[in-house]
């Protein structure tokens, strides 16, 4: 998995700065404990953070093909490549000698080969940096879904800083944590715009592209986007695609030189992956059982609700007993939740305040716990976006808003009237800044000639969510999991089932009238009729009454003379959010989007301290 930064600057001799570098590099010790690494040069510098994975002794960053003096590219790369070893076979055939088994020397040499093409060649999850001293060009590239984050902050005089997270370009001596309206707005309207970073000056590597930097400036290119192609396959032959490509998938994200396990809700997405793994491991011959992860809250009484149907943890036993895994439920207090040091590990995981709620802390236990046995999981992120899982698709109200479709599930759980109700809403002009990005995203839905209406709105839908939804799941799961030294690999992810699945018509998707119905046909034979037949139900959170409490007793500080917060929410806003009945917020329905709200408030309020933020308005 791993952890980059690096700076490249052609006015500046940058071996005099090596201990900055090292220093952008450390803010991300815990994407790599196994082993650190640092290269310098004149004009470019490049530091690398390592979690073994593949080749544990071979695969040290950053990398040359032979030596740092032969004046060839240096790599420094983050994630896993799947296909790296047919990509090794191949450039074996080109001649191309290699002295270690790791996928990291195959990209190298990936670029050697076919220059700033082979970006198109890699399937995995990856974020790169790689610097050719014989044209003095810095590419860096991002995996096709995103699932790797990448930042860069490029500085006056043509120089640029870079890093798999803000945190290290923030620790350069010469940029500093300033964020306006434009950023405030991307943290409390739930868009996630692809490339935008926040933080101002700085940008994210759009998904999908190849960013060059020269002497020129700097020059982006889109090798991988989503297209409109006519489906021709019928169900039987769909349902057996779909199953035979999740089955490839797995195969090769189950490759590892560390143990492996899997995330386990229960829900049909991460069952599917476990029940997936258990039989390829079987055919294998390994006779060590797969190791699944589930949590829960103690001592707790369901109440189940239009968002949260039911307890996860029966159906996760089950699904476990069926596919002979061994199952490991990690049970959680409110203590746990509540605990100072984990929701100061989660803000600086995420390195902007943008929990949505107490699941990112639990998540945070959860990937400490697999940790403890497992270096990677396999988890089940992009299966609702990409198969129509989410209450949203099936809404005829978001179906036909003119808004992103999850606002109608905001609205609904309270979260959008909150921050109407405190004044936030207003104070960032948030019904301008949405309605300009949702325009900007449609304009992107590539289109197919001929469609129906209703099939060109569910593929805008689908769409909208693969590109902007899911870009928070993926890198919550990736912060939450690092700040653990866990890799998590998402199947659902690979390019190849996004590009088919995207152009399945929704009538084939849905085709049974229910959520997701392609992915259920497709698992049917390894799964439970209970998980075939549950409704879906999001990730745990808990519906304890002590837990909004103690979280109203945070609220109640923000009202302390000075805090952020009051530069942008009135004291009479938040105290309106105090006057609430306590028992109001207790449910997972109903309020649960205004305690959402509480917390990101309550976060803020930490990140500017712990991040020295200046907030401009």
């Amino acid at each position: 998995m791993c952890g980059l930064a690096g700076w490249v600057d052609y006015d500046r001799d940058l071996t005099a700065y090596d201990s900055v570098v090292a220093a952008m590099t450390a803010t991300m010790a815990c994407r790599g404990p196994d082993d650190e690494g640092l290269w310098t040069s004149p004009r470019a510098a490049l530091g690398h953070v390592r979690l073994s994975i593949i080749d544990l002794a071979g695969g040290r960053q950053p990398m040359h093909v032979t030596g740092p003096g032969d004046g060839l590219p240096v790599l420094t790369y983050t994630g896993e490549v799947y296909n790296y070893r047919e990509l090794r076979a191949e450039l074996i055939s080109l001649g191309h000698e290699f002295r270690t088994s790791s996928d990291t020397e195959v990209v190298l040499h990936a670029y050697l080969e076919w220059g700033e093409e082979f970006a198109e060649r890699l399937n995995g999850m990856y974020a790169l940096a790689l610097w050719d001293p014989r044209t003095e060009e810095l590419l860096l590239v991002r995996d096709r879904m995103g699932v790797k984050p990448l930042f860069y902050h490029p500085l006056p005089g043509g120089g640029v800083l870079f890093g798999s997270e803000a945190k290290a370009i923030l620790a350069h001596p010469e940029v500093e944590a300033v964020v306006d309206r434009e950023g405030l707005a991307e943290i409390f309207a739930i868009i996630n715009t692809p490339g935008h970073a926040v933080f101002r000056g700085m940008r994210e590597v759009v998904p999908g592209t190849v960013v060059r930097f020269d002497r020129t400036g700097h020059h982006v290119r889109t090798y991988w986007q989503l297209t409109a192609q006519a489906h021709h396959d019928d169900l039987d032959t769909t349902v057996a695609r779909v199953r035979d490509l999740l089955r490839d998938i797995v195969r090769r994200q189950l490759i590892a030189d560390v143990p492996v396990g899997t995330l386990l809700s229960g829900g049909l997405d991460s069952s599917a992956i476990t029940a997936i793994a258990a039989d390829i491991l079987r055919e294998e011959g390994r006779t060590e059982p797969l190791t699944a992860f589930s949590i829960d809250f103690k001592n707790r009484d369901f109440a189940g609700n239009g968002i949260w149907m039911d307890p996860d943890t029966p159906y996760a036993v089950e699904v476990a007993a069926r596919c002979g895994a061994e199952h490991v439920v990690v049970e959680l207090e409110n203590a746990d939740v509540l605990d100072a040091s984990i929701r100061s590990r989660v803000l600086r995981a995420q390195d902007l305040p943008i929990s949505t709620g107490d699941m990112e802390h639990s998540l945070l236990h959860l990937c400490t716990a697999l940790k403890e046995r497992v270096t990677v999981a396999l988890s089940g992120e992009t299966a609702d976006e990409l198969f129509g899982g989410y209450n949203w698709f099936f809404d005829r109200e978001a179906v036909e808003g003119d808004t992103f479709p999850w606002y109608d599930a905001w609205r609904r759980l309270g979260g959008l009237q909150t921050m109407r109700d405190i004044g936030l809403w207003d104070r960032l002009g948030l019904d301008a800044y949405v309605k300009e990005r949702y325009t900007e995203a449609l304009a992107e839905v590539p289109r197919l000639p001929g469609e129906s209406p209703d099939e060109e709105r569910m593929r805008e839908l689908t769409y909208l969510n693969i590109s902007r939804w899911e870009n928070f799941l993926l890198d919550r799961k990736d912060r939450i999991s690092m700040a653990a030294s866990l890799e998590v690999r998402v199947p659902f992810t690979d390019h190849r089932l996004v590009e088919y699945v995207f152009n399945v018509p929704w009538a084939m998707k849905n085709f049974d009238g229910r959520e997701k119905s392609l992915l259920r046909a497709a698992a049917a034979d390894v799964l439970p009729a209970s998980v075939l037949e549950r409704k879906k139900s999001p990730y745990p959170s808990t519906q304890d009454i002590e837990y909004v409490r103690a979280l109203r007793a945070k609220v109640a500080a923000l009202l302390r003379p000075g805090s952020p917060v009051l530069a942008l929410v009135p004291a009479e806003g938040i105290q309106r959010l105090l006057d609430k009945p306590l028992e109001s917020y207790a449910g997972l329905g109903g309020l649960w989007g205004t305690r959402a709200v509480m917390e990101r408030l309550v976060e803020f309020d930490a990140w500017v301290g712990m991040y020295d933020v200046r907030v401009e308005l």
